[in-house]
C-alpha cells in the first residue's frame, strides 16, 4: 500500500468585504473639503476612509464628524460622532483613514451612510458648525438647501506659546 500526501502551498485568498459608499454633506465655510468617502473593510470591521484637502493657510490637526446610517425600513439610526487626530499641511490633499469608530453591526449594503464634518481643528483656530445636528437632520429629510453657519474661534489649547519680551 502506497500512501501519498499532497501539501498545497499558495496564497490564501480572503473574501474581502466590499467598500461601501458614503454620502458627504459638505459644509462650505469649513477649511476642510471632503472629496471622497467610503467605508473600507479592515478585518471584520469597517473604517472610514476620506480623501480630503486643506483650504486654509495653517496645518490642520483633526476633525470631529458625524456618520449616520440610514436603514430603508427603519429610517435614520444612531450613528457615531468621534474626534480624529491627523496632520494635514496647508493647501494640501491626502487620503486619511479614520480609526476612531469601527463599524460592524451597521455595515450593510442596503444602508445609506451620510457623513458631516462638525469641527475642524488647527494649531491656531477651531472651526465649529453651528446647530450641526439640526442641519444634518434637515439634510437627511431631503432638504438640501440648508447650509449651516460656521464660527471660527482661537485655539487656546494647541496654539504655540507666545514669546514675551520684557523691557
Amino acid at each position: 500500500m502506497i500512501s501519498t500526501t499532497v501539501i498545497v502551498c499558495g496564497q490564501q485568498t480572503e473574501n474581502p468585504l466590499p467598500d461601501l459608499p458614503v454620502e458627504v454633506f459638505q459644509v462650505i465655510d469649513l477649511p476642510l473639503n471632503v472629496h471622497e468617502a467610503v467605508l473600507t473593510a479592515k478585518g471584520l470591521d469597517y473604517v472610514v476612509r476620506l480623501r480630503v484637502s486643506n483650504e486654509s493657510a495653517s496645518e490642520l490637526r483633526g476633525i470631529r464628524y458625524v456618520l449616520k446610517p440610514i436603514d430603508p425600513n427603519r429610517g435614520v439610526l444612531n450613528g457615531m460622532n468621534p474626534t480624529e487626530a491627523f496632520v494635514l499641511p496647508a493647501h494640501e490633499s491626502q487620503t486619511i483613514t479614520l480609526k476612531g469608530g469601527r463599524l460592524r453591526a451597521w455595515a450593510n449594503r442596503r444602508f445609506r451612510f451620510v457623513l458631516m464634518v462638525e469641527q475642524v481643528i488647527s494649531a491656531d483656530s477651531i472651526w465649529e458648525v453651528i446647530k450641526a445636528k439640526d442641519a444634518l437632520e434637515t439634510y437627511l429629510k431631503g432638504d438640501y438647501t440648508v447650509q449651516p453657519k460656521v464660527i471660527r474661534v482661537a485655539n487656546a489649547v494647541d496654539a504655540p506659546p507666545q514669546t514675551r519680551v520684557i523691557y
